[in-house]
């Protein structure tokens, strides 16, 4: 009874936690519990020992009280779930009770229990009554979760219902007030559907979560110009090709959410991942190591046919016209390098068990090393292989000059240069799918597979969408709706890329060991608060313009924050008071960026508007510890950093101010949130100029104090300075590889919308 159910997601029958929140709001009651049930049996009983079980039992009683009270508020609320709440409720009720009658020690005389049925007396009514009061628990939880189900259903519903009235709308007006209701509905579902995929504890799920909020996110505002394209042009076939795809595209990603909050078997679930070359090299690699503990754990075939499938599945990288001679002939020679070590340790196997040897020889533990490491070297060369070609589109396709061209001839009319465009935009295309599906077998992880899968999808669905929204524009280039319909799936790519360039960093980040934890966000209600509440609160409507400027601007914050992270990894002194003021700031940064898209921590304007005055506090810091840096600086170096932090002070104070000003109405709230952002947006900017500018410095400085200066000189600059040890730096503020436009409006759906 000591373990936590939360270690076992089967604790009661049929009922199986799913949810973080599920499962945390049952560990301090398991703790308290586990107290009550291993205390020491001894003869004698302190009055310290007997009151602190009485008070652990009173606290269980009346948390399970509070607990029982919101239950039952639920279960009135919701008539269809109102006799099986109703049912744990009250057997929640009554093994709480029994628990506190068991150990109502506290105020007794040793000589007074005698007699009496206690928790000391009968250890098997205490096991009995903390088992009915777990299960009933988490049976009352699990049942609360089907509401936040419920409600992710009713309101994917809503959307459908709406999305069939947008499709089918023949005027302007009807359209703009459809749209209107739509958005609405989208914000409501991006916010259930954000604090569940937050929510989810199996990372699969949560990486197919977060692919289809991807694609509602971005087909929000495909949907309001493409279908605007179509109402100005209603006879014009790419036109409606074009709109067709995205309302396509939506229903399909609006199912897959339903599939996963409700584990529909349907085609989505059902669906197997492709076999990855690193689940492979894993599984061979473990087959390989338990020879060592059992030489009949498989068969001598099965590995050799193990070992065949692996190398088959590397025809990927070899059959590709993408991939170069010399590294083609590597991955061939690692190949064959790694069937002759199996064939040797295949001979030394057989040897072992024809003379019956009951674990592995000497000869057969070189051979499972000299295994292991060639498959491993295969692997390495995958991930270089894969991830540089990455690295190497990323750089080519950051210029989007097919996207340019595209853009000018459609303005042209010139449906010739359009075509000839479309060719060439089809065949990087053609080059991104595949290196997808390369980044796929060497991700790391089944989340990043998912991720893989879906930057594939995205890139061979946006594609023709951008050559059909060209050919729109080409037969009316003095269409203003068609030109901006053009740029909007323009943007979507540009995203993409930025997406896929996270995403290598990612797979880099798992090869290496490097990647770190997120701090969960838990989607039920907190204690004191059930589903009721949540029926208050009203998201504030953002018009296309304002859902435009603000996608820009997350946008630019995460590409600002991850630069920023970039830079500080380059500091060889991670403690400096410099790298952990600016990797605080680019934090917080980053939980602005979430709240753009509906999602993380901050969950309200009250919160971003908190969050940037601590922001703000944060970067006074880094002008005090700039200043102090900058004493030890000559003369012109000084004058830089000096001017730089004097910007960086201004914009800290300006975001201070702003985000103490208190605002109301809508209009109001709203340009304080775009004000707050483009602040904060600016304070990053200067940081990243900062940041290689102080590194170079700092690593100059340092050098001189170690082989030139004098001690005496030394000594004055180290009584006047802050130490500082760093090395390496990019060279200027706007490095993004690619360019923040590429990724600054594709957004402009969910991101913008679900902003309040």
């Amino acid at each position: 009874m000591a373990s936590s159910p939360c270690g076992n997601s089967n604790f009661d029958s049929g009922l199986e936690i799913k949810t973080r929140s599920v499962e945390q709001t049952l560990i301090p009651l398991v703790s308290q519990i586990t107290t009550l049930i291993n205390h020491k049996d001894k003869p004698k009983k302190s009055e310290r020992t007997l009151a602190a079980i009485h008070r652990v039992g009173q606290a269980v009683s009346v948390a399970v009280g509070r607990f029982v009270a919101v239950g039952e508020a639920i279960a009135t609320e919701n008539q269809e779930l109102k006799d099986e709440m109703g049912q744990a409720c009250f057997e929640a009720r009554r093994a709480g009770d029994a628990i506190a009658q068991l150990t109502d020690v506290g105020s007794a005389l040793p000589s007074q229990l005698d007699g009496r049925v206690t928790v000391f007396s009968d250890r098997t009514a205490m096991v009995k009554a903390a088992r009915l009061l777990l299960s009933s628990v988490t049976k009352v939880l699990v049942l609360a979760d089907r509401i936040v189900i419920k409600q992710i259903i009713t309101s994917r519903n809503k959307v459908l219902v709406t999305l069939d009235h947008l499709e089918r709308v023949s005027t302007f007006q009807e359209f703009v007030q459809i749209f209107s209701q739509f958005g609405n509905e989208m914000v409501e579902f991006a916010h259930l559907t954000g604090d569940r995929q937050n929510d989810l504890k199996d990372e699969k799920k949560k990486a197919r979560m977060a692919a289809a909020r991807a694609v509602l996110e971005k087909c929000t505002m495909m949907l309001l110009t493409a279908s605007k394209t179509c109402l100005r042009h209603p006879d014009c076939e790419s036109a409606r090709i074009n709109k067709d795809a995205v309302f396509h595209r939506m229903r399909c990603a609006l199912e897959q959410v339903i599939e996963i909050v409700t584990e529909a078997r349907c085609s989505g679930e059902n669906r197997i991942l492709p076999a990855s070359i690193y689940n492979g090299i894993k599984e061979f690699k473990s087959g390989v190591e338990c020879l060592r503990e059992n030489l009949y754990s498989l068969s001598p075939q099965s590995m050799s046919s193990q070992l065949e499938a692996l190398v088959e599945r590397t025809e990927d990288f070899t059959d590709s016209a993408y991939t170069s001679h010399e590294q083609r002939q590597a991955i061939l020679g690692l190949c064959q390098l790694a069937r002759q070590d199996t064939q040797q340790l295949v001979h030394a196997w057989v040897e072992a068990q024809s003379v019956h040897a009951k674990e592995a020889t000497k000869d057969m533990e070189v051979a499972i090393l000299k295994t292991c490491q060639s498959v491993s070297d295969l692997r390495r060369e995958l991930h270089k292989v894969a991830v540089g070609r990455a690295s190497d589109l990323l750089k080519v396709h950051g210029e989007q000059l097919p996207l340019r061209a595209l853009k000018a001839a459609g303005a042209e009319g010139n449906l010739e240069e359009v075509a000839e465009y479309s060719r060439t935009l089809t065949e990087q295309k053609e080059q991104l799918v595949e290196t997808c599906r390369l980044l796929c077998h060497v991700s790391g992880t089944e989340p990043l597979e998912i991720t893989c899968i879906h930057a594939e999808e995205t890139f061979h669905v946006i594609g023709p969408q951008i050559i059909s929204a060209a050919q729109t524009l080409a037969l009316h280039p003095s269409s203003k709706i068609a030109k901006e319909n053009l740029e909007v799936f323009c943007e979507a790519w540009e995203s993409q890329l930025c997406d896929m360039a996270l995403l290598l960093r990612e797979i880099n980040d798992v090869f290496e060991g490097r990647r770190g934890d997120k701090r969960p966000y838990l989607s039920l209600p907190r204690p004191g608060k059930h589903l009721a509440n949540m029926k208050t609160a009203k998201a504030v409507k953002l018009d296309a313009e304002e859902q435009t400027s603000m996608a820009k601007l997350g946008l630019e914050l995460r590409l600002l924050s991850s630069d920023v992270d970039t830079e500080v990894e380059k500091w060889e002194d991670q403690e400096h008071e410099i790298v952990r003021q600016s990797q605080s700031l680019a934090s917080m940064a980053y939980n602005m960026y979430l709240f753009t898209r509906g999602e993380g921590l901050l969950k309200t304007t009250l919160d971003l508007f908190h969050q940037a005055e601590v922001l703000s506090e944060e970067g006074l810091q880094l002008c005090s510890s700039l200043r102090t840096f900058s004493s030890q600086l000559v003369d012109e170096e000084k004058t830089v950093v000096m001017t730089e932090m004097e910007k960086l002070l201004a914009l800290c104070q300006q975001l201070q101010m702003g985000a103490k000003t208190p605002v109301q109405g809508k209009t109001a709230t709203f340009q304080k949130v775009d004000s707050s952002i483009q602040a904060t947006r600016s304070i990053l900017s200067v940081v990243l100029s900062l940041l290689p500018f102080c590194n170079k410095l700092n690593r100059k400085y340092k050098s001189e104090r170690n082989s030139l200066s004098s001690p005496q000189d030394w000594r004055e600059r180290q009584d006047a300075s802050t130490p500082v040890k760093e090395e390496g730096a990019l060279n200027s503020k706007n490095s993004n590889g690619f360019g923040v436009k590429s990724l600054e409006q594709h957004m402009a759906g969910l991101n913008l919308l679900e902003s309040k």
